[in-house]
């Protein structure tokens, strides 16, 4: 009897986790839905890398890294950033229940499976220079995502919009500011004003 097993019905879950939960929200959001912005966010600076700097970037890879970044939310939930990154004590903890989380997620797969799926889940297999894309791209959804809820006159999102813009800044990546030359100021614009 072939084995049976529901990892993808597991991944099917991220879409009951949903994202700002401290934060008065006027759309909500799940990590299904931020984690496929991430995975073409990522993506598009890969390109940028590539094409405008030389990189030798594999931007479908760090789109995949970008789709499974917040996977392990479906066991851990989303722990709000405030509470994450209080101290380094409560940063190493929640490290090591996401390695947990990942460890099992992985063991849900098929042996012959696995392998394939472990660059993804598992931060050891990842690049540096391969996280902080995927990092800049869940930052960029996150400065997004806050400026939607300001264009609906929710001010909930503004100090969040500001410090994730300026921890955008902070990191330096010329991709992120191609990204936010080029195509950022068109998430200010009306269907109307994009068509």
């Amino acid at each position: 009897m072939e084995r049976q097993t529901g990892f993808f019905a597991m991944m099917a879950r991220m879409k009951y986790i949903e994202r700002w939960a401290l934060m008065r929200n006027s759309s909500k959001e799940n990590i299904s839905e931020h984690s496929l912005e991430v995975a073409m966010l990522a993506h598009g600076l890969a390109v940028i890398g590539c094409k405008r700097f030389g990189k030798t970037f594999s931007p479908e890879h760090i789109a995949l890294l970008g789709m499974y970044h917040d996977c392990t939310e479906i066991i851990t939930g989303d722990m709000p950033t405030p509470v994450k990154y209080e101290n380094e004590e409560i940063r190493e903890a929640y490290k090591a229940i996401e390695s947990g989380a990942a460890h099992r997620l992985l063991r849900m797969l098929p042996d012959d499976m696995r392998t394939e799926y472990e660059q993804y889940f598992l931060p050891s297999y990842c690049s540096k220079e391969e996280a902080q894309i995927v990092k800049a791209a869940d930052k960029l959804s996150a400065l997004i995502k806050c400026m939607e809820e300001e264009r609906t006159g929710n001010q909930e999102f503004r100090s969040a919009k500001e410090s994730t813009f300026a921890s955008l800044k902070k990191m330096g990546l010329p991709e992120v500011e191609v990204f936010c030359k080029e195509f950022l100021p068109a998430y200010e614009k009306t269907l109307d004003e994009l068509s």
